[in-house]
C-alpha cells in the first residue's frame, strides 16, 4: 500500500504470503526479471519486520541468512527510533544477530544524544505534541557502542545538531567507536524543528566540529528537500542519504524513489564522485 502511494508499481505471485513461509527465491527471480524494465526494484521481506514486532531474533536470523545467500548488500537495521528503554534492550535483537557471521549486521545507527520530537503546526501556531522526547542517555550510548565494538559492528552516529557530533567524537576518543568515524547529519525542515535546518549554514555548522582526522559524513533531511544542499554536500566530501521515506518531494512531481536516487547519483557523478560498492564501503571503514 505505501509503495503504491509513493508511485511504485507492485508485483506479486501466489507464493508471496507476507509471512515467514513466503517464497524468497520466487521474489528474487521476479526481481531479476523486472530489472530489465526498471532501474530499481525493491524486494519487501515482511518476515524480518514481523520478527521485530514479536521480538523473535532467531526467526529474523533465518530470513536474513536466506537473503544474504543471494546478495552482497550491507545490513543496516534500526535500533528503534522511539525507544526510551532504560536497560539498553533496544539492541537485544542486534546482539543476538551478531553471534553468527551470516546474520551479523554490518552497520547500526546510534543517535548520539536526546531530542524533543514534538512537531510544530504552522497554521495553528502550536505544537501538535508537547512531551515527546527521544532519550539517549550517555550511559545507554556507551553501553550500545561497547556492545557493537565487541561484535565488530560499525556504528553510524546520527547527529541532530552540533552537540551530537561533539559527543560522537568523544565516543571515538574513548575507543568505543572505531575510526574512521561515520557521521550522519540529520537535518530537519517543515514541522520537524529539532535538527539543524537543511541549509548550507546548517550543514557547515556540523562540519565545523568534525574530527580533524579522516572521517565520513553524509546528510539526510526529514521533512524537506535535501537536493537544495546536495551540491554543497557533495563538493565538500559528504554523501547523500536520500529517500522518499523522509520527504515526498511534491515540488518535483512526487518522484518514485528510484528516480530520486538516480538524480542524487547523477549529481554525485557531476562532481566526479562515483557510487561506492559494498566492498568499497567495507574497505573504507576497515570492516573486512
Amino acid at each position: 500500500g505505501i509503495g503504491r502511494m509513493c508511485g511504485f508499481d507492485g508485483y506479486r505471485e501466489d507464493g508471496f504470503t507476507g509471512g515467514f513461509d513466503t517464497d524468497h527465491m520466487g521474489k528474487a527471480r521476479l526481481a531479476v526479471k523486472l530489472l530489465k524494465d526498471y532501474d530499481l526494484v525493491v524486494v519487501h521481506v515482511k518476515g524480518t519486520d514481523l520478527c521485530g514486532h514479536d521480538n523473535l531474533p532467531y526467526r529474523k536470523a533465518e530470513i536474513i541468512e536466506k537473503v544474504r545467500e543471494k546478495t552482497d548488500i550491507l545490513l543496516l537495521p534500526t535500533l528503534g527510533f522511539n525507544s526510551n528503554d532504560k536497560d539498553s534492550s533496544r539492541i537485544k535483537i542486534i546482539s543476538e544477530l551478531a553471534k553468527k557471521e551470516s546474520t551479523k549486521p554490518d552497520i547500526i545507527p546510534l543517535d548520539t544524544g536526546s531530542v524533543n520530537l514534538d512537531q510544530y503546526d504552522e497554521e495553528k501556531g502550536c505544537f501538535t505534541e508537547s512531551d515527546s522526547i527521544y532519550t539517549n542517555s550517555t550511559s545507554t550510548l556507551e553501553f550500545c557502542a561497547r556492545e557493537m565494538l565487541n561484535y565488530k559492528i560499525k556504528v553510524k552516529m546520527t547527529c541532530w545538531d552540533v552537540g551530537f557530533v561533539r559527543r560522537g567524537r568523544k565516543l571515538i576518543d574513548m575507543g568505543l567507536i572505531t575510526k574512521p568515524g561515520y557521521f550522519l547529519f540529520h537535518l530537519t525542515e517543515g514541522k520537524y524543528i529539532t535538527g539543524h535546518p537543511c541549509t548550507v549554514s546548517g550543514v557547515d555548522a556540523m562540519r565545523s566540529v568534525l574530527p580533524d582526522e579522516p572521517c565520513y559524513w553524509s546528510a539526510n533531511c526529514l521533512g524537506g528537500n535535501l537536493l537544495n544542499v546536495a551540491p554543497h554536500v557533495l563538493k565538500n566530501g559528504g554523501g547523500l542519504a536520500i529517500g522518499i521515506g523522509d520527504y515526498h518531494y511534491k515540488e518535483l512531481g512526487a518522484p518514485k524513489n528510484a528516480e530520486l536516487i538516480k538524480r542524487a547519483a547523477d549529481m554525485a557523478r557531476e562532481v566526479d564522485r562515483e557510487i561506492a560498492s559494498p566492498d568499497e564501503v567495507k574497505a573504507f571503514f576497515n570492516m573486512n
